[in-house]
């Protein structure tokens, strides 16, 4: 994988810098991303990509506007080969593991565990 999906769409693969076998891949995780936008949560792309055809998913990743820190712009930008060879590859996987938490609209604190990405600016003035 050379998109870097792995990072969020498989547990603890950035914890340990990659080191989750295959098998494990791209199965999303109930770790969730807070910041301004609410929380958002890795999705499953195996359960994603088997409820979709191949035009489906092309079309997804060409026009969806999603949840930071997801990056929808750089997706957008994908070549649609390199989107097809993406969608090949999550259907040969077996589909495994739990669907994603929903997403989560700013203020309301999650009860999963999950990786806070409020700017802190240090020596600035607390506001609240």
């Amino acid at each position: 994988m050379t998109g870097g999906c792995n990072d969020c769409h498989t547990p603890n693969y950035a914890r340990t810098g990659g080191k989750v076998p295959e098998t494990e891949w791209l199965k999303g995780q109930a770790v969730g991303y807070h910041g301004p936008w609410g929380t958002s949560y890795p999705n499953n792309l195996r359960r994603t990509v088997a409820g979709m055809t191949e035009d489906a998913w092309v079309e997804m990743l060409s026009t969806r506007e999603g949840l930071p820190p997801m990056p929808w712009p750089s997706v957008r930008a994908m070549a649609e080969a390199d989107k097809r060879a993406l969608y090949r590859y999550i259907k040969s996987l077996p589909i495994e593991g739990d669907p994603a938490p929903t997403a989560l609209p700013p203020g309301q604190v999650p009860a999963t565990p999950y990786e806070d990405m409020t700017l802190v600016v240090p020596g600035a003035p607390s506001q609240g």
